[in-house]
């Protein structure tokens, strides 16, 4: 099980960093990603960790603004992001896997982000 935290309403341009715990097992075991779905719209891959960490890939929509990262000791994901536009409004999931959207890819329950004035 994944259970995200750290959502919320944040202006354009702040920042926010969302959390992610997994319970029952260890996230060390997979590649880990972000994924979110804006309201009305399919599900989108925002960044991907290998198991190490040392690896990382961003979708070019938050390239510069978003840092995925992880504590395998913690079995914690982690995903900072700054400089908040109104198009990142979305429900976040952690998942493992390297896009989040494969079948076999297992989704938290998610954490709203609302960037509004």
């Amino acid at each position: 099980r994944l259970v995200e935290s750290g959502g919320g309403l944040v202006q354009p341009g702040g920042s926010l960093t969302l959390s992610c715990v997994g319970s029952g097992f260890s996230i060390g075991s997979y590649d880990m990603s972000w994924v979110r779905q804006a309201p009305g719209k399919g599900p989108e891959w925002v960044a991907h960790t290998s198991r190490s960490g040392l690896s990382k890939y961003y979708n070019d929509l938050v390239k510069g603004r978003f840092t995925i990262s992880r504590d395998n000791t913690k079995n914690t994901l982690t995903l900072q992001m700054t400089n908040l536009k109104p198009e990142d409004t979305a429900v976040y999931h952690c998942s493992t896997g390297r896009t989040g959207l494969a079948d076999s890819d297992v989704w938290g329950q998610g954490t709203l982000v609302t960037v509004s004035e």
